[in-house]
């Protein structure tokens, strides 16, 4: 599960860097639901993890967390999100 998350938190970085692409900014409005599913994903592994291997799935949490602030962000800024 660490393993997964931290993957699906970099695949989410860059799209996240795409998404700032001038015109590409819709890309932000699938970024979050699949930055979403990606946390949960890592809570979960976190979850059921032994405590000394939980480093995988805490980064992966954070980098999912990360893009889904800064692509909130970005759509509040855009005028995406009123």
């Amino acid at each position: 599960m660490g393993l997964i998350s931290l993957l699906w938190g970099i695949f989410a970085l860059v799209w996240l860097v795409f998404a700032f692409i001038p015109l590409l900014g819709w890309g932000n409005w699938f970024l979050i639901p699949f930055a979403v599913v990606g946390a949960i994903i890592a809570a979960i592994g976190i979850l059921f993890t032994a405590p000394g291997n939980r480093g995988r799935a805490k980064t992966g949490l954070v980098l999912n967390v990360v893009a889904i602030v800064v692509g909130v962000i970005r759509l509040s800024l855009g005028g995406g999100v009123v």
